[in-house]
């Protein structure tokens, strides 16, 4: 009988520390966009600051394609062993599967870790625009039904999906103009082609510093510490937020420890007075929730977009 209990404790010790030794092997987290953005900082971020102390290297593998949604299809696919990771933007977490065929279910399929940061939009303008504030640029729009052109990153991205919303609060119109790309539609209302552009803050903060673009309204909850002249739309009596933001997921029914584990790497990350200062600077808003926060928050995400995007007759590119 002391034996049995004697090899049932040893069994156990064994099976418990084997289940605790995470890392044993490179990690790989999965960027569904190209190098250079924010996802793509936030990857490599963990991966400098993460990868020594776990004593394994993190591989940052860029799988561009379909608004992120092959990257996604591949991380819900892989082994749910706790070494492939995805970090991204809403898309393939909330909008591109409302918008497209995805071989992937985006609730079920995906186990959240943490939303991570996130930026509100800001309603900006040329410097040359006669338009000041808010209330000058919905007078102007609702004088001049069909004529306000407003730019976005392409159909169904989160500054079109933003400018929809804005469209149906206000009970106004507007051209909507796609381009491939966040950069090319800044560029296009920096050069007066279009009127206006909902675009998150850390994008379009430098033209602001630099005087090129004037911002109208934020469109988070509170005024951002970055812009902190600029009103919300709430305070104009526009009642609603949004926000793009960045969210860290692994396939579902990873290890509990693995997923601990990366949740305490994300937030000694995030928390490296280096880089938060990198992306407060940028006007991003840490926020680094729970894994059950984040569930909670993508399905409600999942939803209000759904119906934005059935309702005003949205289609992807």
């Amino acid at each position: 009988m002391i034996i049995r209990k004697f090899l049932f404790g040893l069994v156990s010790a064994i099976a418990a520390s084997t289940a605790m030794a995470w890392p044993t092997k490179p990690i790989t987290i999965v960027v569904p966009f190209p190098a250079g953005g924010t996802s793509d900082l936030l990857a490599r971020a963990v991966s400098t600051h993460a990868g020594e102390s776990l004593g394994h290297r993190i591989i940052v593998d860029n799988r561009t394609g379909a608004s992120g949604t092959l990257a996604a299809a591949f991380v819900a696919r892989s082994p749910a062993d706790g070494y492939t990771f995805m970090v991204s933007g809403m898309a393939p977490f909330v909008t591109a599967p409302h918008l497209m065929r995805v071989h992937y279910d985006a609730v079920r399929d995906l186990e959240p870790i943490s939303l991570v940061v996130r930026a509100a939009k800001v309603l900006v303008v040329p410097t040359a625009s006669p338009h000041r504030n808010l209330y000058d640029f919905i007078s102007w729009k609702r004088a001049n039904p069909g004529r306000a052109s407003f730019a976005s990153a392409g159909n169904g991205s989160s500054d079109h999906l933003t400018a929809e919303l804005f469209w149906q609060e206000t009970r106004t119109t507007g051209i909507h103009i796609p381009y491939r790309g966040g950069a090319p539609a800044v560029t296009a209302v920096l050069g007066g082609e279009v009127n206006a552009l909902f675009m998150s803050i850390n994008a379009v903060m430098p033209h602001i510093q630099s005087g090129r673009l004037r911002p109208l309204v934020i469109s988070s909850a509170t005024r951002s510490s970055a812009l902190p002249q600029v009103p919300t739309l709430m305070e104009q009596g526009v009642n609603f937020t949004s926000y793009s933001w960045q969210g860290f997921a692994s396939p579902r029914g990873i290890p509990a420890e693995a997923r601990r584990r990366m949740h305490e790497l994300l937030s000694a990350t995030l928390r490296n007075p280096e880089m938060h200062s990198r992306l407060t600077q940028q006007g991003l808003e840490i926020v680094l929730s729970t894994p059950e926060e984040f569930a909670t928050f993508q399905q409600s995400e999942f939803s209000r977009w759904k119906q934005i995007i059935e309702t005003r007759n949205i289609v992807g590119d």
